[in-house]
């Protein structure tokens, strides 16, 4: 099926990592401009060596979703550089799990501030724009854990739950102006290669992922109905079906790619 997504502009926030590196790449390799705004330089710059591989080099800009005034800078840069933003991935994500009760007020703050107000800052820019030109595609990348409230990821889960809701608002209230808002809600999804993951990654010391282990994920597994974890790229193709005008008549839907773990 032709996406007819060459030619679109795509910004992807945390670009460079995991499932936002897959987004990237299977953006550029559909013939769409990307934009990666992500706070990792130096792995930003290792995607877009790769992605050139591809035939297109995506634009990079160093940028901390949390600080309002990076991400409205990225997106003026990117509107004077291509004119124009059809496409927006709110993929930036981080959480730590712990107990509750153990969990120190900076997690929190961490948590909220990267989960739920990295989306709203990155919304609130791209999407005036997208007003002006009635079009637009927003993608959010929610969680499983948004859905059904994963155990010791209360924050992480209550910021994800958040984006749910956020993002089924902004689908009835922009959907006059031709704005598409869905939400995308991995489960548990291993990167191909530790290569693939920037120091800012969960999968980096100190994110929630570093510490699964072949005997952890055999016991995850028992718990998703297809028996296995996802790969980044599964998210990838639904996030770009989404980003596509095939999927033109669907707003305001979340889509659990996440092997059955939750059925809703």
């Amino acid at each position: 099926m032709d996406l007819r997504l060459k030619g679109k502009i795509a910004i992807v926030t945390g670009g460079a990592s995991n499932i936002g590196r897959a987004i990237s790449l299977s953006f550029v390799k559909e013939g769409a401009q990307v934009v990666i705004a992500e706070i990792d330089f130096p792995q930003g710059k290792k995607i877009v060596e790769e992605a050139k591989q591809f035939g297109l080099v995506p634009l990079l800009f160093k940028t901390d979703v949390t600080n309002n005034t990076e991400v409205e800078a990225m997106v003026r840069e990117t509107l004077a550089m291509y004119g124009e933003i059809d496409i927006l991935v709110n993929n930036v994500g981080w959480s730590y799990d712990r107990p509750f009760l153990e969990k120190p007020r900076q997690e929190w703050e961490k948590e909220i501030q990267v989960n739920f107000w990295g989306t709203l800052n990155c919304t609130r820019a791209v999407i005036v724009h997208m007003v002006e030109r009635k079009y637009g595609k927003i993608v959010n990348i929610g969680s499983d854990a948004g859905r059904i409230g994963e155990l010791n990821e209360e924050i992480y889960s209550a910021c994800k739950g958040a984006i749910i809701t956020f993002s089924k608002s902004l689908a009835r209230g922009f959907g006059k102006y031709g704005i598409n808002v869905n939400v995308v809600c991995p489960g548990a999804t291993n990167p191909e290669s530790p290569e693939h993951c920037g120091e800012k990654s969960m999968f980096a010391p100190g994110g929630t992922l570093a510490r699964i282990t072949p005997e952890l994920v055999e016991k995850m597994v028992k718990k998703y109905p297809l028996g296995k974890l996802g790969k980044p790229e599964d998210i990838a193709n639904t996030v770009l079906f989404l980003s596509s005008d095939v999927a033109g008549h669907i707003t305001g839907q979340t889509i659990s790619v996440s092997g059955g773990y939750t059925m809703m």
